[in-house]
């Protein structure tokens, strides 16, 4: 993806990191990587915008933390979403899923 924009589309980072961690606990990088891995490459996760929003979503009460030890014996801080957390998943994967479909429905429109 040489020419192509890798950026997260304003607006989606939340629900990806909410996504994210609906899986399991992890720290910052791992959230990183692990939004790269699944979008195959089209979105990369700018570590300022990252700690950001995770910092973000913790004072609205969507996530919690603590700190802890990594596979690799590093201290680093994981993130888990709360039940409030997994609350607003829902609500933003409807929001994306009807947005989405305005979008396809626009394109199949224009094409």
């Amino acid at each position: 993806m040489d020419d192509a924009t890798t950026d997260v589309i304003q607006g989606t980072l939340d629900m990806l990191i909410l996504k994210t961690l609906s899986l399991e606990p992890m720290h910052g990088f791992g959230i990183a990587r692990r939004v790269e891995q699944i979008s195959r490459g089209v979105f990369k996760v700018n570590p300022g915008s990252l700690l950001t929003a995770l910092q973000r979503l913790e004072r609205a009460g969507w996530l919690d933390s603590e700190w802890r030890q990594t596979e690799n014996s590093r201290r680093a801080k994981f993130y888990w979403l709360t039940r409030a957390g997994k609350k607003q998943l829902e609500v933003e994967t409807a929001e994306w899923a009807r947005r989405a479909g305005a979008i396809a429905r626009l394109l199949k429109v224009e094409g």
